[in-house]
């Protein structure tokens, strides 16, 4: 029995079981084996052929990913805020390979990916779906492209195509310390009450992994499925912006309905319609920060900024100017709102904010 017949198998045992609490610890370890199914069908043989016109080279400060059903706008917003000529059609699957377009926006230079429109199935390989939502696993940021005037399921299939190869989206890493021994045991400890996981649960499904000997320390409340991810280790966590198209065909009503829900922005890419906020929405979902550079008796260069990471240090500030900086440096200065006072001497665990000036004073 290959790959996709247990995986079809335990989706139809798991669709039979009722879920209750009698039936929640059965049902933990049949996700725990779909899991393991699905991080192998995953899995990219070494030395194996790449898919054609999906091996797009990373550049700029970030990659941003566009995935949706075919004919949902894709090409139309890649072709409306880059330089790129992507081809536009009514006909589904106009699009066939990745498609970078360069935007520049607040300074930084952003890579916009073009993903051919995928289909239901598409994590187990149908129409070239397992390329499309695995190339997704590169980027900063997933913006998935809905059609307004479509059914409101579009979003949890294409939800559900994401997860099946390991992406979640609008999540945090679960707060789990887990590290597999050479000997000693499973050793289990719960900083807090769980409401799902149990010490009997850990065990069964370390040992269906083939772990015998781990530390496990859950740190927050998790679920079963939070504690499967942890161990299966493959998952990606990516911030998700939902970009419904076409509001011009709707009523008001359902546009006002549809931009209440969270990480959502209404637009309609054809008659330039709340695309100002559907930029905004990317940089402010992208977690960027833009630092200025001063030198030692001057202005601060106002003009071009050091795109960094939320969360950048000035050591990463430093290697982000030249990365021999760092075998001089003695301190910082920083001016900004990370800074107590300004300016504040600062080492290079500080951590910057956007917005922020750095002057580098070097032995």
């Amino acid at each position: 029995m290959g790959i996709l017949e247990k995986i079809a198998e335990i989706e139809r045992e798991m669709s039979r079981t009722q879920k209750n609490k009698a039936t929640e610890y059965h049902l933990g370890l049949l996700k725990g084996k779909l899991a393991r199914y699905r991080a192998e069908l995953v899995e990219v043989k070494s030395g194996g052929p790449k898919g054609e016109g999906f091996d797009v080279k990373r550049s700029g400060d970030a990659r941003v990913a566009m995935i949706g059903f075919p004919s949902v706008g894709k090409s139309t917003l890649l072709s409306s805020i880059t330089d790129t000529e992507a081809a536009v059609s009514n006909i589904d699957f106009t699009t066939l390979q990745a498609t970078p377009g360069r935007w520049e926006y607040n300074g930084a230079v952003i890579q916009l990916l073009d993903l051919p429109g995928i289909i239901e199935g598409a994590s187990q390989g149908i129409g070239r779906g397992k390329q499309v939502v695995s190339t997704a696993r590169t980027a900063d940021l997933i913006l998935m492209m809905l059609d307004a005037t479509k059914s409101h399921l579009q979003r949890p299939l294409l939800e559900k195509e994401l997860e099946a190869v390991g992406i979640r989206l609008n999540k945090s890493t679960p707060n789990i310390y887990y590290k597999i021994k050479t000997g000693g045991g499973i050793s289990y400890n719960a900083m807090c009450k769980q409401s799902h996981l149990t010490e009997k649960f850990v065990y069964q499904l370390l040992h269906q992994y083939r772990v015998f000997n781990a530390e496990v320390l859950v740190r927050e409340d998790v679920t079963i499925d939070d504690f499967i991810d942890v161990v299966v280790g493959n998952r990606i966590y990516l911030p998700c912006l939902y970009v419904y198209n076409k509001i011009d065909a709707i009523t008001i009503e359902e546009v006002d309905r549809i931009a209440r829900e969270d990480h959502t922005v209404v637009v309609s890419i054809e008659k330039d319609l709340n695309m100002d906020a559907l930029k905004q929405s990317i940089w402010e979902s992208l977690d960027l920060l833009r630092v200025y550079t001063k030198r030692h008796g001057e202005f601060p260069d106002f003009s071009e900024g050091l795109i960094l990471r939320k969360g950048a240090t000035v050591e990463e500030c430093c290697r982000a100017i030249h990365k021999t900086l760092l075998d001089t440096f003695k301190y910082a200065l920083v001016w900004g709102r990370s800074s107590k006072h300004n300016p504040q001497r600062a080492g290079l665990s500080h951590l910057l904010c956007n917005d922020d000036v750095i002057q580098i004073v070097r032995k």
